[in-house]
């Protein structure tokens, strides 16, 4: 895995991801991208989707206002924010949950590989807290 931090777009596949949204005017790769991230719970779940998954729930995050640490990583999605400025519907919102919870679960590829790691409670720490924007009340 190809990462320098455990924050939403600290690995290369995510990072890639959000390059994507330099060309995208609605939410199509967005929910495209949550949508093959939280596949069922008993599907392994392969690292690459999950660091995309993690992406895009940030997008969704960002989008309704709850975004995280702003980066040179994270500018793409800073912009494509700024660019389409709407709000996620309700279902987008839990599919973006459902996916930060499918990327935590134990049969995830991403989870295994920072269990193998001595920053794993810092991952988990972000996942928390990125799902915690996710759910927070918008203002």
């Amino acid at each position: 895995m190809g990462s320098w931090g455990v924050d939403s777009f600290g690995n290369d596949d995510a990072a890639d991801w959000a390059w994507q949204l330099d060309d995208s005017s609605d939410l199509t790769l967005v929910e495209a991208t949550l949508e093959r991230a939280s596949v069922g719970v008993d599907t392994y779940l392969e690292a690459p989707a999950a660091c995309e998954g993690v992406a895009a729930a940030e997008a969704i995050a960002r989008l309704r206002g709850a975004g995280g640490e702003r980066t040179p990583y994270s500018e793409s999605v800073d912009n494509w924010v700024a660019r389409i400025a709407t709000r996620p519907s309700p279902e987008v919102v839990a599919r973006a949950v459902a996916t930060v919870d499918r990327v935590i679960a134990t049969n995830s590829e991403l989870r295994e590989l920072w269990e193998e790691t001595e920053e794993v409670s810092a991952w988990l720490a972000a996942m928390a807290e990125l799902r915690g924007r996710l759910t927070a009340p918008v203002s």
